[in-house]
């Protein structure tokens, strides 16, 4: 399609297309534009009671189960896809006409459960294991409501001038996996309506096979869900002398992954987390003092070598931010114009129609000063203190919106939690400089921090939702206004949700919920406010380590995230990786080449989803009182392990081959 000054009109009896374009996931050319599935110039049902009220349900639904499992085990699953699913099964079962529209404003609201509960339970729960030692810390539903409430508005507020560079001027730039495979569930429910719906029934058996695959793991425990060499004699061995260890998730979701993400992320992904497992984490083994020499591979790496990835994570984004700073001048640019009364959007199609930047201007006022005075009245209670405070949280989540929102782009994970612990440390440093220590300063900082990392949460979550809107040609402007509902419903349920375990199970003791990232929070706030050593070294190896990748050209930010996440979620991207280029490159014809990519990407997709959909099915089955299968350290369940998994791979290569 040739750019042209404006869209020529449609007939109304004109059919949308009932799949993506070919353009949709690939660079466009110089004189080439971007047609969305919905027609940019005729007008859809998106906004109606249906989906709205649809949406806060699935949001409801979605925050208590994913704090549920959240806080048990430590993994927020992807309420997006599930959410998907939900709506194009109720559209068809209600024989909804032009459901999409729709769908993707149910998707879009239902889809705050998810990044409301990681931005929450990542960090406040620290408060209550902090609790165990310093009885005087106190924690009340307002506090947890309004910083998750917060967070999330300010995460759509600073989002929402980036939303042009990220999902229009980066089409096909950059691989979006998240919402690839969400896209591709959306768009199914377009293909089920014709006698053509292969990729509907494609899509449906992929999920089926993955969410069935990844149940059985998760809940019965027939095979181990972790390949490791520390199950066998030798690998334990190998692990301590030499702290060596090599790993693998078998999960169909995180395989999925890697074949969307491709094999250049892949691969630098697995790259930092080999360097950390197979180079670090050995050297600190064999060199570090008897303490850490004592001590086991995983447990280096959480307390030691992953701050080195936290360090990393940290100057990549300053990078990156130093990098966006001509995108970052050109949003505040469009929004002072506006102020000042010029007209931006008189001509934007309804597709690429946001929400004014005179009133994201005034809106994000507001919600600044509501978060100034919800720092003075309600957690600090010194003026001067809770400005400092405030402006703290306002330049680093501002400045670091981008980066989660890069994070999402790239990989589909968001750093939020290596991140916020970076935001916590300088937030941290600040406050004992200005004599807000103790246990005051730790509920300070927690509090600041649940606010920082709701809001990069919401940030790489809300690309995400832009995203597909932008591949199926919604509004923009209606997703980003219902966004705050969605907020708002979310962040309510997400606090009472917490409290609620807390007196059931609590969050400390030997029958306490885990909430590993928020253990790790308190761990490392603790020392800093109540005078105790901080790993400034390893975060400063880190930063310059950072440095000298971008100066290579390697792209920073994916090979620092691989430093900071398990060695065993990175193999099976790499994994998949190397399932895309084995698939994209099983012809000489570039054509078929092109055929069997796409259709691995729309089994990746289903891979995702049914992973997704059937976690929140486990959560609940765990959730009934199932017992957690712990058979990862077991021979039989290794191999059968293997095996299971080798069958998973043989089906994504093989089926992606079948496309003419």
């Amino acid at each position: 399609m040739k750019k042209t000054d404006k869209l020529p009109e449609v007939p109304a009896a004109d059919v949308d297309p009932i799949d993506l374009p070919e353009n949709a996931f690939v660079e466009l050319g110089a004189d080439e534009e971007y047609r969305p599935v919905m027609h940019p110039a005729r007008e859809y049902a998106e906004v109606t009671p249906y989906s709205v009220i649809t949406g806060l349900v699935l949001a409801v639904i979605f925050s208590a189960a994913a704090a549920y499992l959240g806080l048990k085990v430590g993994q927020v699953f992807e309420a997006a896809i599930p959410i998907a699913i939900i709506a194009v099964g109720l559209s068809g079962w209600l024989k909804k006409k032009d459901p999409l529209g729709q769908n993707v404003i149910i998707q879009s609201i239902g889809a705050c459960s998810g990044v409301i509960v990681a931005g929450t339970i990542f960090t406040l729960p620290a408060l209550y294991i902090l609790q165990a030692s310093h009885p005087e810390i106190t924690v009340n539903f307002l506090e947890v409501f309004l910083s998750s409430l917060f967070g999330g508005v300010l995460g759509i507020l600073f989002f929402i001038p980036f939303r042009k560079y990220f999902v229009k001027d980066m089409h096909g730039k950059y691989p979006f996996p998240e919402a690839t495979a969400t896209t591709q569930v959306l768009i199914s429910g377009q293909g089920a309506k014709t006698a053509d719906g292969g990729q509907a029934k494609l899509l449906v058996v992929a999920s089926l096979i993955g969410g069935l695959y990844d149940y059985i793991v998760a809940t019965f425990g027939w095979w181990t869900e972790v390949v490791t060499t520390t199950a066998y004699s030798w690998g334990q061995t190998l692990a301590d002398k030499t702290k060596f260890v090599f790993s693998c998730n078998t999960g169909a979701a995180v395989l999925g992954l890697g074949y969307i993400v491709g094999l250049k992320y892949a691969f630098v992904i697995f790259a930092g987390s080999i360097f950390v497992w197979w180079f670090i984490i050995p050297l600190m083994g064999a060199y570090g003092s008897p303490e850490i020499a004592a001590m086991s591979p995983s447990a280096i790496f959480a307390d030691y070598a992953r701050m080195i990835g936290i360090g990393g994570i940290a100057m990549a984004g300053i990078i990156g931010i130093v990098k966006s700073r001509g995108i970052i001048a050109q949003a505040v640019g469009l929004a002072a114009r506006e102020l000042k009364g010029a007209q931006t959007q008189g001509s934007t199609p309804r597709w690429q129609t946001d929400i004014s930047m005179k009133h994201i201007a005034y809106f994000s006022a507001l919600a600044l000063v509501g978060v100034l005075l919800f720092f003075w009245f309600g957690v600090i209670h010194t003026f001067w203190q809770a400005l400092v405070a405030w402006v703290v949280v306002t330049v680093i989540a501002f400045l670091f919106t981008t980066v989660a929102a890069n994070a999402i782009a790239i990989v589909g994970s968001n750093p939020v939690s290596g991140m916020t612990l970076m935001t916590l440390i300088i937030a941290s440093g600040v406050f004992v400089a200005i004599g807000l220590n103790g246990t005051s300063g730790i509920v300070a900082s927690m509090v600041l921090g649940g606010v920082v990392c709701t809001a990069l949460s919401m940030a790489g979550g809300f690309v995400t939702d832009l995203k597909i809107g932008y591949w199926l040609g919604s509004t923009p402007k209606k997703q980003e206004t219902w966004k705050f509902l969605g907020t708002l419903v979310s962040a309510a349920t997400v606090g009472g949700v917490m409290l609620m375990l807390n007196k059931v199970y609590g969050f400390t003791g030997p029958d306490a919920m885990a909430a590993p990232q928020a253990n790790a929070m308190a761990k490392v706030i603790e020392p800093m406010m109540m005078g105790g050593a901080t790993p400034w070294t390893l975060y400063i190896i880190g930063a310059i380590l950072a440095l000298i990748l971008n100066w290579l050209g390697v792209p920073a930010l994916a090979f620092c995230l691989g430093m900071f996440l398990p060695l065993h979620l990175n193999t099976p991207m790499l994994v998949g990786g190397l399932v895309n280029h084995f698939v994209s490159h099983s012809s000489k014809d570039p054509e078929v080449c092109r055929a069997r990519t796409d259709r691995g990407t729309l089994i990746s997709s289903g891979l995702i989803a049914g992973g997704a959909l059937f976690g929140v099915f486990a959560a609940i089955t765990i959730f009934c009182g199932a017992e957690v299968p712990s058979n990862g350290g077991e021979f039989v369940p290794q191999i059968l392990g293997l095996l299971a998994y080798a069958a998973l791979i043989g089906y994504l290569y093989f089926a992606a081959k079948k496309a003419k």
